[in-house]
């Protein structure tokens, strides 16, 4: 099923299902890409859900797109994330639709994100990704993040070189 670009609607906020969407998306994905399993799906489940208990609109945002209430893409603004270092807010859960790549919205997602963290008095943002994926690294790059650690590991369940990037304001 092909989406079509001018019918993606973007929405920031909670809604009904949001969080089982953005998690489906993220397993399905990957899993088929990636080879990850059930303790990814799992851990994405179990982090997304302490994000919604303690969601607060001044510094966390949950912004994506929706084509006739079918999430598309998404990416969250963690700035309560308890464990978030030097005042940063956590970058988490970019994801695309495999149709809705290539219409910008992965870039759409980004300068909200961006523009949202900025407005929310943090000294920048901060993400753990890994390497290989190349359209996201592509839009970390033009958005000004440094790769800042590399490391290998298995966080996700599969082992990859986990990657840890920043991007500070002013």
């Amino acid at each position: 099923m092909t989406l079509e670009p001018q019918r993606f609607e973007p929405f920031d906020g909670w809604r009904p299902g949001i969080i089982g969407e953005l998690v489906s998306l993220q397993a399905r994905y990957y899993a088929r890409h990636w080879g990850f399993g059930p303790l990814f799906e799992a851990k994405i489940a179990s982090e997304a859900a302490l994000f919604l208990r303690r969601y607060d609109p001044r510094v966390d945002l949950l912004t994506s797109f929706a084509e006739a209430e079918r999430l598309a893409g998404s990416v969250t603004v963690d700035g309560s994330d308890p464990d978030r270092p030097d005042d940063l807010a956590h970058l988490r859960w970019f994801i695309l639709d495999d149709a809705a790549r290539g219409h910008g919205l992965g870039r759409r997602l980004m300068g909200r994100a961006l523009e949202f963290a900025r407005g929310s008095g943090r000294a920048g943002v901060y993400l753990w990704t890994f390497a290989g994926l190349e359209a996201a690294r592509h839009l970390y790059d033009q958005a000004g993040f440094l790769l800042v650690e590399e490391v290998s590991g298995d966080t996700w369940g599969t082992r990859v070189t986990e990657q840890r990037f920043e991007l500070r304001f002013g």
